[in-house]
């Protein structure tokens, strides 16, 4: 039975309440780390005041030579920390890989920004007062960070927050989920060895009510938030005022039109529609495909759906594994009975077996349906026409609370500008999936998908604060 230690201001404990850590296949716990209580909490918080200005003031090569020894530590750990990341999340390991990658790369990223903080001139003459003055402006660190990270990408979503704040020169405290803890801890210990200033960095498993004291303390300057809209939302409203960056998830599109090769996009839509059993924030949710090729595109992704490996995320050729837990799954079970109910078509799958949803296609989805409208997070997409104007494709996607990223698949520039124009997202992407993810672009959406953006630079810039010196 594998054993983890809490990171706390630069310490490794154990407390005295005990959580167990299950392989989501098997149910069975196979490891075990402690949960936070809000002394200790306490303690990380007193240790990230101590270490502001000393972390605030370490050189850009300090802090570059820092971040990319843990990159290169993730890199020659790959291995390790991706079979430890599918088996607590049950991820498939070709994915979990590629997180770890990611992973390393954003620590790239984070040590490359650290080297590049803004700082500005600017003449103050622009009336008459200002004659012969000039303005200095540099951009300090603000603060402790409160950073909370979901279970479906344990690893690269948690660095995502903690190299950003690293390199602005901002201490964090990390509450990762609490049914994916272990992989933030294991990098804990590589972090460790680079030797931050002591509290730069704790990682604390904790409850949720826990996690709420952190985001509300007042010693708190900014809180991080990836997870759910009404958790989100929530915790903005009590988090009082301190600055908030929120990543909500989505309900993502993809239009598809008439110019389009169906066997070039196929993979990428398959991949989009049921990566990591869809539970990816920009998932794609919602395939809007021409009249003209809506019916060929329906039989090709059943065929193509129907061959996909289910299996151990261990084994390398599996492509789709258990949700989360099996709760997660019956609720999307219910969702698509629900829509079924409700008139819409079964293409294929809509079965379920403990934590497993085969991957399911629908049509003829009702608009207001939980499949449809909500964010499903989980194997299941719906299929719709368009009535051939991209007008009203660009009207379907923006039918949804949500606007995190859409995709499009023309040739037609015509049809990308209006996209770009009229799609209601924070990002548009072209002739890919909306899974498509780079880890140096700003990243994040409007309306229910939150506020503000990630993307290492662009986290940074929340992470700064300009002050100016104006002088002779």
């Amino acid at each position: 039975m594998l054993q983890f230690a809490i990171y706390a201001g630069g310490a490794f404990v154990n407390t005295s309440e005990v959580l167990p850590v299950t392989n989501k296949v098997t149910g069975e716990i196979f490891a075990y780390t402690s949960l936070a209580h809000e002394a200790l909490l306490e303690t990380c918080i007193a240790a990230a005041t101590a270490a502001k200005p000393t972390l605030a003031n370490l050189s850009a090569f300090e802090k570059y030579t820092k971040l990319q020894a843990i990159a290169q530590a993730i890199h020659q750990q790959r291995q390790h920390l991706a079979t430890l990341l599918s088996t607590e999340s049950a991820k498939p390991i070709r994915y979990a890989l590629t997180e770890v990658d990611r992973a390393a790369q954003t620590f790239s990223i984070a040590a490359e920004e650290a080297k590049r903080l803004p700082k500005e001139w600017i003449s103050l003459d622009w009336t008459a007062a200002g004659q012969g003055l000039e303005g200095r402006i540099a951009y300090k660190p603000i603060g402790t960070v409160a950073g909370i990270s979901p279970f479906n990408f344990p690893l690269n979503l948690a660095v995502h927050k903690v190299a950003p704040a690293l390199a602005a020169g901002c201490p964090i405290i990390l509450k990762p989920a609490s049914a994916t803890p272990l992989s933030m801890l294991e990098l804990a210990k590589l972090i460790d060895a680079v030797h931050f200033p002591e509290g730069s960095v704790s990682i604390l498993p904790m409850s949720r009510s826990l996690g709420e004291t952190l985001a509300k303390h007042p010693a708190i300057s900014f809180l991080s938030f990836t997870g759910s809209p009404n958790v989100g939302w929530h915790l903005k409203t009590i988090s009082g005022k301190k600055k908030v960056t929120l990543e909500l998830g989505g309900n993502a599109a993809a239009i598809i039109t008439p110019s389009c090769n169906l066997d070039n996009i196929l993979n990428a839509c398959l991949s989009g529609a049921f990566a990591y059993s869809g539970q990816i924030c920009i998932h794609t949710q919602r395939f809007i495909v021409h009249p003209t090729l809506i019916e060929t595109f329906i039989e090709r992704m059943k065929a193509a759906t129907l061959a996909l490996k289910t299996g151990s995320p261990l084994d390398a050729d599996t492509d789709v594994s258990v949700m989360i837990d099996e709760a997660n799954a019956i609720r999307v079970e219910t969702w698509i009975a629900e829509a079924i109910a409700n008139g819409a078509r079964l293409v294929c799958g809509g079965q379920r077996a403990g934590a497993y949803v085969s991957p399911t296609i629908l049509t003829h989805v009702n608009p207001n349906d939980k499949v449809y409208a909500e964010e499903v997070f989980g194997p299941v997409i719906c299929i719709e026409s368009y009535n051939g104007r991209i007008e009203d494709a660009i009207a379907k996607v923006n039918n949804s609370r949500y606007g995190l990223q859409a995709a499009v698949f023309t040739d037609s520039v015509q049809e990308l500008k209006a996209c770009f124009e009229g799609l209601e997202v924070g990002g548009v992407i072209h002739n890919a999936m909306t899974t498509t993810r780079f880890d140096h672009m700003p990243y994040g959406g409007i309306k229910d998908s939150g506020l503000g953006r990630e993307g290492v630079k662009y986290a940074m810039q929340d992470l700064l604060e300009p002050r100016i010196l104006v002088t002779q």
